[in-house]
């Protein structure tokens, strides 16, 4: 009988509690609203620093490789460097395109996307991907 959480989950909290004093302090240093870096690298990766998708993103804010030498992130599983990384990284998407939910989807499927598409491209991931980093985003501002 299963009656605890995974050992998945388990470990997935615990990295995120091992992360979250950086995780806050790249949210102050960059303005990002609270707990939202939190929410993207808890969707991106579920705050493993080894963490690499199949499109090649790779470490806690899943840095495409373009987009980390863009950012100067030269090792993207450090999670320091993985962690400011992304958060400049969203701050430019926020100053971009200045709504939050077009920034994340800019963040996951690039600025150029977002344009082209007037909006949240209609792929297959992205819609998806907004929703799950919001609705996680709702749940950790209920807890802050």
């Amino acid at each position: 009988m299963n009656v605890g959480p995974s050992k998945a989950a388990f470990e997935s909290t615990f990295r995120e509690m091992i992360y979250s004093a950086n995780v806050r302090e790249a949210e102050l240093r960059y303005a990002i609203p609270p707990g939202l870096l939190q929410a993207l690298i808890w969707t991106e990766s579920r705050f493993n620093p080894m963490a690499i998708s199949p499109a090649g993103a790779a470490g806690l804010a899943q840095l495409m490789p373009g987009t980390a030498r863009y950012l100067g992130v030269t090792n993207r599983h450090d999670p320091v460097a993985s962690i400011d990384g992304g958060a400049r990284y969203l701050r430019e998407m926020l100053d971009k395109f200045g709504q939050i939910h077009l920034a994340l989807a800019a963040y996951n499927a690039g600025p150029g996307a977002v344009l082209r598409a007037g909006g949240i491209p209609r792929n297959s991931e992205t819609p998806g991907y907004v929703r799950s980093v919001l609705e996680r985003w709702q749940a950790i501002g209920s807890r802050i």
